[in-house]
């Protein structure tokens, strides 16, 4: 599950949002789920705060299967595969399948 992070940006390719770009907002390694912005909106009903303020509904991102989600390579700008290879440094670094540069 190391392969998709906070940050990143992903292409959805299955589903609903099949095709739609958006930014990973956190991860749930446990339950194999990420939460995308722009993604599997829900609105959420929210109080009012203080006196005289109205309460008010807000779109909120839920989670969708980290399975249905494909890194998009900052390089080459396409999703694609995500792989590892040791620097000799001795640094493990993600690359691209398409391209072989850093995903």
């Amino acid at each position: 599950m190391a392969k998709i992070k906070r940050g990143d940006t992903v292409q959805m390719i299955s589903g609903k949002y099949k095709g739609k770009k958006g930014r990973v907002i956190s991860v749930f390694p446990k339950e194999n789920r990420l939460i995308i912005e722009n993604i599997n909106l829900h609105k959420k009903h929210a109080r009012p705060k203080k006196r005289g303020e109205k309460g008010q509904r807000i779109e909120v991102p839920g989670p969708v299967s980290a399975s249905s989600a494909m890194l998009v390579c900052k390089s080459c700008g396409k999703s694609s595969r995500v792989g590892f290879k040791v620097m000799p440094d001795m640094v493990k670094k993600r690359i691209c399948k398409k391209c072989g540069g850093e995903a």
